[in-house]
């Protein structure tokens, strides 16, 4: 599908450059098949690449190819399109004003073809075999992944599951690398790129060694406060989850130590003089098995709900929307044990 050098450059000079399908036509437009014949449609995934990764080096890795070769392909696109397109500014290629208004259009070009070219595929869960990759922040993987993974055996014995940590910084970027099919776990909103779904709200309970602290009357807001904490954090802040929480109260902690594991705070909490504020149902399912005392968080701590993520382009793809409908009726059961 693609044109030489010399035709590509003889379009662009005579002031004909190529409008893009998808960018702002209708769905009912015809299809100018002359016009598609002299664009390379691998252009517009070098382009999507770029937009995404704002590096030619990492457009280049995402795509698998070298980067001279990503390199070319930018300046073809800049040819034919009549616009620098990406700009260097420090170790950042910052898109133009007229890339902005392609990329949306392309993007959807580029997912409807997945779709497209996935959907086609016939999908039995009974008979496929297949690994599915879930990220998870934190203590949510032990609360789905053994009943899913129960489930599966029984329903179809040839889908596996394998967990992945993933933290809310980098949890679109995996998304977007297929290191990971979808994610369960406390994270935001996504741009238009991905899908989102809420399956719960959290609750937290406080849980502490009962030999190395005492609470005469139960723990106090302000014995809270002056407390030493163990937290889960899989983030910058040693806060973790609880740090817009805490700053819509105007409140800190003496945070002594964050893991992103909840195994390593229980521990914590249960060798030293440090209270663990963690999910409710981790507290109920796991506090006792290390000798911990549980009682409320004597603050009012909101903390965002759990929520599944997944790109837009496995929307409707039949073996992911498939493994999802999985997702919820297990949450349902584990959230009344």
């Amino acid at each position: 599908m693609a044109a030489s050098s010399n035709s590509l450059k003889k379009q662009a000079v005579a002031g004909a450059p190529l409008q893009l399908v998808g960018a702002g036509h209708s769905e009912a437009s015809p299809i100018d098949h002359f016009n598609l014949r002299s664009f390379d449609l691998n252009l517009m995934l070098v382009f999507d690449a770029l937009m995404t990764e704002r590096s030619v080096t990492k457009a280049a890795a995402k795509l698998r190819i070298q980067q001279p070769a990503m390199s070319h392909s930018l300046s073809t696109l800049r040819l034919l399109l009549q616009d620098e397109l990406f700009v260097r500014v420090g170790q950042t290629m910052r898109p133009t004003p007229r890339a902005h208004s392609l990329a949306a259009g392309i993007h959807e070009v580029l997912s409807q073809s997945h779709r497209l070219l996935l959907t086609s595929q016939p999908f039995d869960p009974t008979h496929e075999e297949r690994t599915f990759r879930i990220g998870f922040s934190s203590e949510l993987e032990v609360i789905l992944m053994p009943p899913l993974a129960a489930h599966l055996h029984k329903e179809a014995p040839g889908i596996r599951v394998h967990a992945k940590a993933a933290a809310p910084e980098s949890v679109f970027h995996m998304l977007d690398d297929h290191i990971i099919d979808f994610a369960v776990g406390c994270y935001a909103e996504g741009t238009s790129r991905y899908r989102r779904k809420e399956l719960f709200e959290q609750s937290l309970s406080c849980c502490y060694n009962p030999k190395l602290l005492k609470f005469a009357n139960g723990l106090t807001r302000s014995e809270y406060l002056a407390a030493s904490h163990a937290l889960v954090s899989q983030r910058q802040e040693i806060e973790g989850c609880l740090d817009n929480a805490l700053r819509r109260l105007d409140l800190h902690l003496d945070v002594a130590m964050a893991a992103p594991e909840f195994l390593t705070v229980l521990t914590a909490a249960a060798e030293c003089p440090f209270v663990a504020t963690l999910p409710t149902r981790i507290v109920k399912r796991y506090a006792s098995m290390f000798g911990l005392a549980v009682t409320e968080v004597p603050i009012d701590l909101e903390v965002a709900p759990i929520a599944m993520v997944w790109a837009a382009h496995a929307d409707k793809e039949p073996a992911s929307e498939w493994i999802r409908e999985q997702v919820c009726p297990v949450i349902t059961a584990a959230q009344s044990l």
